[in-house]
């Protein structure tokens, strides 16, 4: 059997292997260092406590249309406090049967005089699928007691004191949860109701039918579903 021998390298081939070989790790290391400090960047941002959204054109497309109507800055509907990271959406009922999203959107913005209470929400959705938006997502609404600073508020209108919502309000509502989902990375199991922060009977509807609730949260999966598909 022949030996195989390999060819000597000269003092100058070493040393010019030697350099490629440093090259090549310190690029090698730079490289675990670029990643792990964007894994870490990121882990901070997304881990964090602090209002945080998705942007660009992926979440822009299918954004509902809203009417931004926003309240005036005053302490009983809008004091502009920076909320935390969004970790929830409350759905609620408005209680005022036949009133308009403008109505109500008035009705909270009329607060900054009258000063009877204190309450508003981010968005109104209306008797015809018209979402109003009343207050930032990124401040503070008075709509769902200790749930205020880390959730995003929908008040939703309805024709009688059934507060079952009809076709045009459900479906806007089913659009604007899942926008938001998307808009805040959650899913379907993190809009809730009003009741289920403080057991109050809103949205009544909703509350009074579990069943209905149920078939709610699975529309907003469903819709939620098609809007990462096209992302």
């Amino acid at each position: 059997m022949k030996k195989k021998y390999r060819r000597k390298l000269s003092t100058a081939q070493k040393k010019r292997k030697m350099q490629r070989n440093i090259r090549m790790g310190m690029l090698l290391l730079l490289l675990i260092l670029v990643v792990l400090g964007v894994g870490k960047l990121a882990k901070k941002i997304w881990f964090s406590d602090q209002y945080q959204e998705r942007s660009g054109d992926a979440v822009d497309a299918v954004r509902p249309d809203i009417d931004v109507e926003l309240l005036t800055v005053n302490p009983y509907s809008r004091p502009g406090t920076k909320v935390n990271k969004i970790t929830g959406i409350v759905v609620h009922y408005t209680a005022n049967p036949g009133a308009t999203a403008m109505d109500n959107r008035n009705y909270f913005e009329g607060l900054k005089d009258s000063h009877t209470t204190s309450v508003s929400s981010n968005f109104i959705v209306g008797l015809e699928g018209e979402i109003i938006q009343c207050v930032p997502t990124w401040e503070m609404a008075y709509a769902s007691n200790s749930r205020n600073m880390d959730t995003v508020s929908i008040e939703c209108c309805h024709p009688d004191e059934a507060g079952k919502f009809n076709e045009e309000t459900y479906e806007s509502v089913v659009d604007l949860c899942a926008w938001l989902c998307l808009k805040f990375d959650l899913d379907q199991e993190d809009v809730i109701r009003h009741y289920d922060v403080t057991g109050k009977n809103c949205p009544k509807y909703f509350v009074e039918d579990e069943e209905a609730w149920k078939t709610f949260k699975e529309k907003i999966g469903a819709r939620l579903e098609e809007y990462r598909r096209k992302m």
